[in-house]
């Protein structure tokens, strides 16, 4: 054997660089390659099946689409399975009718499974569940929930009483767990009101938490959630407000009542949704920012994000004046939840305490034709001086009003090398040469703008064209800066 192939990072480099389909071969050709082949073969599993098939093939039969386990694996079996299942890093599993296929006869097997259920896969890491909770997956993910498991995330659209049951679980089975996100689709009420009592249980357990995307679990599991310390970031799906809570006078029902909020992740996502026919989107939002600013320590707020899922809530800018507590956010996102309608003032009034900002999406397409009011590029400059390390803004804004504006020297001296994004949707252009020359002046590692909107397949040629203008000599300008510094 040459000398290189005695070095095992040669052979992982030789392994990795190697197709799946080509992996099984090239671990048979000598137990040099075996472990390191076998390794990467089996490291991540895009589906259960392989765990069928690398059983003896008269274990099983085939009755019309089932597989139909014949005999009980022996030791021998078992060894094999557990020669490879010990290789498994990550399982991804997504509903098909092939997996719904071979639930049953792994179930079985895993039943049958002689030694203690942590055993099969020691150094799982991450499991993916996007399929039915059945009773048979609910085996699985009994053999599945490990304690080296540290990502766990599961879709479901139903879910069985066993399923639940194992679920519920995880705190005592996953003690590592580091990133959760647990969602139900379709969103029913129904299904959040039976599923929820099975995953507040064990969230107090989760120390190490960092991730967590989840419903509204009501107050005793919003309750676990904010005593969770490790926790970093936080995802709220408040499209689906359950019957199980509606004492409280809010939209909210898991933040009503709740005296202990001492402690709020560095990020909160929230996706959002009209919640109640009775209540406009706007003011259950801003109930819900004020419940933030009053129980939480907003200094370890560092980003907030509002996701709309099917139609965006109208705001005006005093709906988010509660996040101004929040002296340390670097990211406020806001353009996929509302249309919001801002003057260069209120732009300025809403980020005045925040300097350590980094990413601003206030707004990528407003419409235009509803008298909504927008920035100015002199609020855009203003701006700078306010928030001095932005790197991703999406506003739009009204770039039509120049006046007094020096092309030359637009920030009077002052410029954003860090901003690399800049979002401007449906802005309306005026002159592209002068907002090309402002752009430049403000943001001189600006490559390109992002005019990208909802409407652009209504949006006349001229008003196109003028916006290709603008990357145009935003292009010609970058050139020309290239040439005078090699120069």
């Amino acid at each position: 054997m040459h000398a290189a192939l005695r070095n095992l990072e040669v052979i992982y480099t030789i392994c990795s660089c190697t197709q799946l389909g080509s992996l099984p071969a090239l671990a048979s050709t000598c137990r040099a390659f075996e472990r390191p082949a076998l390794n990467i073969l089996w490291r991540d599993l895009q589906s259960p099946e392989p765990l069928i098939k690398c059983l003896p093939s008269d274990l099983f039969r085939t009755s019309g689409e089932r597989m139909v386990l014949q005999k009980p694996p022996d030791s021998m079996m078992w060894d094999t399975l557990c020669k490879y299942t010990s290789r498994v890093h990550s399982i991804t599993a997504t509903r098909s009718r092939r997996l719904a296929a071979i639930m049953e006869p792994l179930s079985i097997i895993m039943l049958s499974c002689p030694s203690a259920p942590a055993s099969l896969f020691p150094n799982l890491r991450k499991l993916i569940w996007f399929a039915d909770g059945t009773h048979e997956a609910a085996e699985f993910l009994r053999m599945a929930l490990v304690p080296s498991l540290l990502i766990l995330d599961v879709r479901i659209s139903s879910a069985s009483s066993a399923f639940l049951s194992v679920l519920s679980s995880v705190g005592a089975l996953c003690p590592h767990l580091q990133d959760m996100a647990l969602r139900i689709q379709p969103a029913i009420d129904e299904s959040f009101c039976k599923i929820s009592p099975f995953v507040t249980q064990p969230l107090s357990q989760l120390r190490h938490l960092h991730s967590l995307l989840v419903w509204d679990l009501g107050n005793q599991g919003i309750g676990h959630v904010m005593q969770l310390r490790a926790l970093r970031s936080l995802c709220l799906d408040l499209r689906t407000i359950s019957d199980c809570e509606r004492k409280s006078r809010l939209e909210f029902p898991g933040f009503h009542d709740l005296n202990f909020w001492a402690f709020l992740p560095i990020q909160i996502k929230v996706d959002f949704n009209q919640v109640s026919p009775s209540t406009s989107g706007s003011t259950t939002l801003s109930q819900f920012l004020t419940i933030l600013q009053e129980r939480c320590d907003t200094d370890k707020l560092e980003g907030f994000t509002l996701i709309g899922i099917s139609r965006k809530v109208r705001a005006e800018p005093s709906v988010f004046m509660p996040l101004q507590a929040c002296r340390n956010l670097t990211r406020l996102s806001i353009e996929r939840g509302c249309n919001i309608s801002i003057s260069d003032e209120e732009l300025c009034q809403l980020v005045r305490d925040w300097p350590k900002l980094e990413v601003l999406k206030i707004s990528c397409y407003n419409p235009i034709h509803d008298n909504t009011t927008m920035p100015t590029l002199y609020g855009l400059i203003e701006l700078l001086r306010l928030c001095p390390i932005l790197t991703s803004i999406a506003l739009v804004i009204d770039t039509t009003k120049l006046d007094g504006i020096d092309l030359k020297n637009p920030g009077g001296g002052r410029c954003n090398k860090y901003l690399k994004h800049l979002v401007l949707g449906n802005s309306p252009v005026g002159t592209p040469l002068n907002v090309a020359l402002i752009l430049s002046g403000l943001f001189p590692n600006l490559e390109q703008v992002n005019f990208d909107c909802p409407d652009t397949m209504q949006i006349n040629k001229s008003i196109t064209e003028r916006r290709a203008s603008v990357n145009r000599f935003l292009d010609g300008f970058g050139i020309v800066r290239e040439r005078c510094t090699e120069a």
